[in-house]
């Protein structure tokens, strides 16, 4: 059972004021978006986020964060990230260096002695939090992101339990460090790999997936309000035609963002075969992906 924590101010009224308050920042959310991520906040439940790369998973949670004035703290993972990158470690150079001038000093009939050395070395002047002690220790409005923890090794899950149970951090040396404001948690994955049952018991779930056409369009529309209406219209009936090929990396939201760009900047009143032979990179960047796109679309 969690251990309680002091009771924060939410950060959200209700699920209407997430999605004003999303939108605000530029992040379109449809409702149950919203409503994750206000039980999220309510519960004090981390909120486990999964769906292709490209949907808006991170930036999910660097609109929560600008909404509500926090700090985001991340941890990136990938594989080899262990606990000395994700929680903490001890500034060993500056240990020796203690550690040699409290010798010296026991050399020259002064000094503090070994023990004395040794309490002194493990103290909080040489500890190195990592992003989750830093989240922990926060005592201002936090959003903790976890991305991409599907890419970090099994070991690492292991860690995040007690961290997300509790709140909570053990250090030998130093004792039991416990948040005194819990942190609004964000966990991300691309599905890579299947997470344990025991992490996803202690999350609320989110899949995300690829924004519908009239999403889509509104989200571009926000981002790029110059691009002309119709112009916008035909890239995201394009892009959903792209997402549906068998392609090494589909087009994700912030390319889409992109491509509106990059037509705006070039002049173009309409993409058609030309324009988009012409932009492709923009959006695939692979060459198979390219070739294919070109062989299906009968590009010039």
């Amino acid at each position: 059972m969690d251990r309680a924590l002091p009771t924060a101010p939410p950060l959200f009224a209700s699920v209407d004021d997430v999605v004003d308050r999303l939108a605000e920042t530029g992040y379109l959310s449809d409702k149950a978006t919203a409503t994750a991520v206000f039980l999220a906040d309510r519960l004090g439940k981390p909120l486990l986020i999964e769906g292709p790369a490209g949907v808006g998973k991170t930036e999910l949670a660097r609109a929560v964060a600008q909404t509500s004035g926090a700090e985001m703290v991340r941890l990136q993972c990938y594989e080899g990230v262990d606990e000395s990158r994700a929680l903490y470690e001890w500034n060993h150079a500056k240990q020796i260096l203690r550690i040699q001038a409290g010798a010296a000093g026991n050399g020259h009939g002064g000094g503090d002695g070994w023990d004395a050395t040794r309490q002194d070395v493990f103290s909080e002047e040489f500890l190195l939090p990592r992003p989750l002690l830093t989240a922990i220790r926060r005592d201002d409005p936090t959003v903790l992101l976890v991305d991409e923890v599907d890419k970090a090794d099994v070991e690492i899950e292991g860690l995040l339990l007690e961290v997300l149970s509790d709140f909570a951090v053990t250090i030998p040396e130093l004792g039991t460090i416990t948040a005194s404001r819990k942190p609004f948690a964000v966990l991300t994955s691309n599905a890579t790999r299947e997470l344990s049952e025991a992490l996803k018991r202690r999350c609320l779930f989110l899949h995300l997936d690829f924004p519908d056409a009239e999403l889509e369009r509104r989200i571009l529309a926000s981002r790029v309000p110059e691009l002309p209406e119709a112009v916008a219209e035909q890239l995201v009936r394009t892009v959903g035609v792209l997402r549906g090929m068998q392609l090494k990396k589909v087009p994700s939201v912030s390319e889409t963002i992109d491509w509106g760009r990059t037509l705006l900047a070039l002049g173009l009143d309409t993409l058609d075969n030309d324009a988009v032979h012409a932009t492709l990179g923009v959006v695939l960047k692979h060459r198979a992906d390219q070739q294919r796109v070109a062989a299906e679309l009968r590009l010039n």
